[in-house]
């Protein structure tokens, strides 16, 4: 499992896509009667970003040998990467838990309109609170695991604030780049979705 940071590059086009989805079993009896049973307890997210401008001059650092190596590295679907969606990717005061005096471990969640969903990528120490107060006495994982030195007191709130990534994977192992002109390539399509 890569830590690696999906790379910025100039040449981005907008919009980019986002597509939440589940799995869910429908059975539908005859009479049009329905039973669902839910298979995930949330939602994975498929992004959809093309690049209309990736520069090569040659050198190992140019857009497109930086976007080619970086998927290279992944062997396509096979590791994972960070994904910084930079319109979806702060959290602020958001509580984790309340504490019951003896759990020590706690994974960091994001509200999404309501909807609380577990954070699987971090690229930074999170700002962790108990009651309010920041502390130190913990430890973290990219994952977003917060482990506790002491456990929080019963009854004590639990929040953090910070920037957290989409833990992802190419969705193919293949990928097209197109030489539209002399050194300048473009990508239509660059599809990854996040994995729990």
């Amino acid at each position: 499992m890569s830590d690696a940071i999906f790379p910025v590059l100039i040449g981005q086009e907008w919009p980019v896509s986002k597509t939440p989805s589940y799995k869910t079993l429908v059975q539908t009896s005859v009479s049009g009667k329905e039973k669902r049973l839910a298979l995930q307890s949330y939602p994975r997210w498929t992004f959809i970003v093309s690049y209309s401008y990736l520069s090569d001059g040659g050198s190992p650092t140019d857009d497109i040998h930086t976007l080619v190596g970086f998927y290279l590295a992944r062997q396509g679907q096979f590791d994972t990467f960070l994904f910084n969606d930079v319109t979806d990717n702060q959290a602020t005061n958001q509580v984790i838990a309340t504490g019951d005096g003896s759990t020590t471990q706690f994974q960091l969640v994001r509200n999404y309109g309501g909807y609380i969903e577990p954070i699987k990528g971090l690229a930074t120490a999170p700002v962790i609170m108990v009651n309010g107060v920041a502390t130190t006495a913990f430890t973290w994982t990219t994952m977003g695991m917060i482990n506790f030195a002491t456990a929080p007191p019963a009854g004590a709130v639990i929040a953090w604030t910070g920037q957290f990534l989409y833990r992802c994977r190419f969705t193919q192992d293949h990928n097209e780049f197109q030489n539209s002109l002399s050194r300048i390539w473009a990508a239509k399509q660059i599809e990854f979705i996040t994995v729990k």
